[in-house]
């Protein structure tokens, strides 16, 4: 490992091969690699960077894009020639989420305002960008659709007519699942929607829990099937054979008695598993130590959960500070690896884990990287501690794992079992 590489905290099976400040903005949330140029979103630095990585050995920022004033682009999806950008409203800059609790839990939509007053005086952009990246150092922005409330979370798309969003619109309680048409990149047009019931207040609905955070994070779609990761809603698996009228296969909800969270979705159709991670969002396991699940879907309308993954325990991350459990999974994209026997996870203050589930009912953690304490503190809110927060994860056919960190840049890692 060359000297000029920080020294991680721990690691074996994975070598920390390149890593990069991010041109000085080391806060990253969603990362993409297109041809060999590393995307990644920005939680407080409020746009997005490339990084070229056609020497993963020697990552160079060569663009930044600002994002809107008060406005999120943490979170972006490419393929091939597009790029698609989230623009909502910056949540962790307002005033009413300096306390991340409130950010996590209740009716999101009636904390902004959009649940109960149209948005359209709203001091953020809310919608979907589209750029040209055919040179990807070069992003082009080509469209943009706009919507009306808090804005888009997070988008799944592979190419193709079809994206898919998590979009918090006037009306509603919290981020719902929306269908997008990417015929025309440069005009999207959102299609159709589909929420939990009570979730549409705007139209009379009425949900009862008011401490539980159920809206949707993302979904991940296989065929004509979407897997929605709906935080303390739990998984909501969507029929979406008419992108216009999605309709409810599967509704399952674990939380209580766990902690809720629920973040990824990862359907492995080939042996008919789904691998769900519950998102850890509380400092030092407040809302509970939070799981990888792998359940049964042979049985679309029973799926049934057959085992986690192990817990991080080579050091006593609970009582390190921050977060301590998942983020983000690595989501088998196409221009990537694609594995049903591999799990790559990010687990905040533990760093980034590998899985082998190879035998679905005993997971065994096979790799580890904890990158050392980020050399400053990016997030901007009151009372944040200075501690690793691994946070998204891409992987490259041959193994390269991209790495994310709040506030600590871009780690290169290479799988070696």
């Amino acid at each position: 490992m060359s000297q000029d590489l920080p020294t991680p905290d721990y690691a074996y099976n994975m070598n920390l091969i390149g890593y990069s400040d991010q041109g000085g903005r080391p806060d990253g949330v969603q990362v993409m690699v297109n041809k060999r140029h590393a995307i990644v979103g920005h939680m407080f630095s409020n746009g997005f960077s490339v990084i070229d990585c056609t020497d993963p050995r020697k990552p160079k920022p060569v663009a930044y894009v600002p994002a809107p004033p008060n406005t999120w682009n943490i979170h972006l999806q490419s393929h091939e020639n597009l790029l698609l950008v989230i623009n909502a409203k910056n949540m962790f800059a307002s005033e009413e989420f300096q306390n991340e609790e409130e950010y996590y839990k209740g009716k999101l939509g009636r904390k902004v305002g959009t649940a109960d007053s149209p948005s359209r005086d709203r001091n953020w952009t809310a919608g979907l960008a589209v750029y040209d990246i055919s040179n990807p150092a070069n992003p082009r922005k080509i469209g943009f659709m706009d919507v009306e409330g808090g804005g888009v979370h997070r988008v799944w798309y592979t190419g193709g007519q079809w994206a898919y969003a998590s979009v918090l619109l006037d009306g509603f309680t919290d981020y719902i699942f929306v269908t997008i048409d990417m015929s025309d990149p440069t005009a999207p047009k959102m299609v159709g929607r589909y929420w939990l019931p009570g979730m549409n207040v705007g139209a009379g609905e009425t949900f009862s829990d008011d401490q539980a955070r159920a809206g949707l994070h993302h979904a991940i779609i296989h065929g004509d099937v979407a897997y929605g990761a709906w935080r303390d809603g739990g998984l909501v698996i969507m029929d979406v054979k008419d992108r216009a009228k999605p309709s409810l296969l599967t509704h399952r909800n674990w939380s209580p008695p766990f902690g809720g969270g629920t973040h990824n979705a990862l359907p492995l159709p080939d042996r008919n598993l789904l691998v769900v991670a519950d998102e850890a969002v509380l400092d030092n396991c407040a809302d509970g130590i939070k799981h990888i699940w792998l359940f049964d879907i042979r049985d679309l309308s029973n799926p049934v959960s057959i085992s986690t993954v192990p817990i991080p325990s080579d050091s006593d991350y609970v009582n390190k500070g921050a977060h301590f459990g998942p983020h983000n999974i690595y989501e088998n994209r196409p221009d990537g690896l694609v594995s049903d026997q591999l799990i790559f996870a990010t687990q905040q203050n533990a760093g980034v884990r590998v899985y082998d589930i190879s035998n679905e009912y005993r997971p065994n953690e096979v790799a580890a990287f904890v990158p050392p304490q980020p050399n400053k503190l990016m997030d901007t809110r009151p009372n944040r501690v200075n501690v690793i927060q691994s946070t998204d994860i891409w992987v490259s056919k041959e193994g390269l794992a991209y790495v994310t960190d709040y506030n600590a840049g871009l780690y290169i890692l290479e799988y070696c079992p």
